[in-house]
């Protein structure tokens, strides 16, 4: 609303944060905050022409430098399974709310619902050799009664937890593989380091595994679902 202070966490390059600029004027301000300052560079060249566009700044959310109780509102978008540990996360949002301050997030749902991120990840495991140090599961809050006790844990009160159903349209297998690539961060280096006829035969077992999400209408391409929960919760009063 006009005039509330704004935090969005991992905010890449300001979707969100962009967004909730334009609610809070007259008056009010987002910080849109991001380890990667590239991220962040994007995000302030898409707002610069805006009178109201957001503030960007390098922050690690589980160390936020801001004060205790200085802002209205805090979002993370996709963010709290990226946080090494996103407990320490959820502390630093409730630490920096003031009293009665809500927060809004979003993460993937369960692993089975979600063959947008899934599809890829299978064949990845097919083909590829497990990596030498494992990665929590992007899903590992997807199941609403594990998100909850979280934000229960970390002493947020109101907690609203909702399914989101969504599909994104990709014209192609390779629009598709390339759409995750740009997503995976680190893994996606990994794997652009791979000989090329591992990286083709990637690409083949992506094709195979999309065709059950073939779109039969006009547009032609891959239709490919996912569900993500969107939670809110309140700092008490």
């Amino acid at each position: 609303a006009p005039g509330q202070r704004v935090l969005d966490l991992a905010s890449g390059p300001g979707l969100l944060a962009g967004d909730a600029a334009l609610r809070v004027a007259p008056g009010g301000i987002v910080l849109a905050t991001d380890i990667a300052e590239a991220m962040l560079a994007e995000g302030a060249r898409r707002c610069a022409a805006r009178a109201d566009a957001p503030c960007f700044a390098a922050a690690d959310a589980e160390r936020l430098c801001l004060a205790d109780a200085s802002v209205d509102r805090v979002l993370a978008g996709l963010a709290l399974f990226v946080f090494p540990h996103p407990e320490c996360a959820l502390a630093e949002m409730r630490r920096v709310l003031v009293p009665g301050g809500r927060i809004a997030l979003s993460v993937w749902g369960p692993r089975h619902t979600v063959p947008l991120i899934h599809r890829a990840q299978d064949c990845i495991a097919r083909l590829l050799p497990p990596p030498k140090v494992a990665r929590p599961s992007v899903f590992r809050h997807g199941e609403p009664q594990v998100l909850e006790a979280a934000l229960a844990q970390a002493g947020f009160a109101d907690i609203d937890i909702r399914p989101c159903e969504f599909s994104c349209h990709f014209s192609s297998a390779d629009a598709y593989w390339q759409a995750f690539l740009d997503l995976a961060g680190g893994a996606a280096e990994a794997i652009g380091r791979l000989p090329g006829a591992t990286q083709q035969a990637l690409r083949t077992a992506v094709a195979e595994d999309l065709a059950a999400h073939a779109c039969t209408d006009a547009r032609g391409g891959f239709a490919v679902p996912a569900r993500t929960l969107i939670a809110a919760a309140r700092r008490p009063a």
